[in-house]
């Protein structure tokens, strides 16, 4: 099991972390994915994989809900 945490802007209600869980959900191997919302500010996704999940397949499943994950160490 591998567990990655990413961070979120632009997230500000529920429907925000359903789209995001959504798309993240449909990575392959995705197990489970739980949102921290903060409204207004940066959220954070915890992704739980089978095998290690691809940064570029992350962020494109975040912007195809809308969002934009916050590069490492920004």
């Amino acid at each position: 099991m591998t567990t990655t945490t990413i961070a979120i802007t632009g997230m500000t209600c529920g429907h925000c972390v359903s789209a995001v869980t959504e798309e993240l959900s449909d990575l392959a191997g995705v197990q489970n994915v739980d949102v921290d919302l903060v409204k207004g500010g940066t959220s954070t996704a915890t992704i739980s994989s089978s095998t290690p999940l691809d940064a570029a397949s992350i962020d494109a499943a975040v912007a195809e809900a809308g969002y934009t994950v916050v590069p490492a160490g920004a």
